[in-house]
């Protein structure tokens, strides 16, 4: 069985970690005890979600992490976009080399369009929710 990732999962703790400490910048050890992760690997993490526009951070004392905009206007789209993959799914390509019968030619075709379909069934869940909702759910 595949290994699945925590990316995500983590990303989503350290952002609703910050917006329930919204105004204050937190450093990356206060997000690390709270998420039990190593201070280094929450900075990685941070970089990535700074690179999508997600968090900023605060330099020199006092310095930390904060949300870049409202929780309200991120989704766990964004999030998921930012710290994972877009392809959920390898589904298999077609080949030319392959020989020509009718399943090597055709399950590619079949496999890539019920792909498609959870994949965008997957990302319009994650749109639909926002880390404000996350935040109250919580509470």
């Amino acid at each position: 069985m595949a290994q699945t990732s925590t990316l995500f999962a983590l990303s989503v703790h350290i952002l609703t970690y910050l917006a329930q400490h919204r105004g204050e910048a937190v450093t990356s050890a206060r997000i690390a005890e709270s998420a039990g992760a190593n201070p280094a690997f929450i900075r990685r993490v941070l970089g990535d979600l700074a690179r999508a526009g997600l968090t900023t951070a605060r330099l020199g004392k006092g310095g930390g992490a904060m949300l870049a905009r409202g929780p309200k206007r991120i989704s766990l789209l964004d999030v998921y976009r930012a710290v994972e993959s877009d392809r959920l799914i390898a589904a298999p390509k077609q080949s030319r080399r392959l020989k020509a019968d009718g399943l090597a030619l055709t399950l590619p075709l079949i496999l890539g369009g019920a792909v498609r379909d959870a994949e965008e069934a997957f990302f319009e869940a994650l749109d639909a929710v926002s880390l404000k909702q996350v935040v109250k759910r919580l509470a």
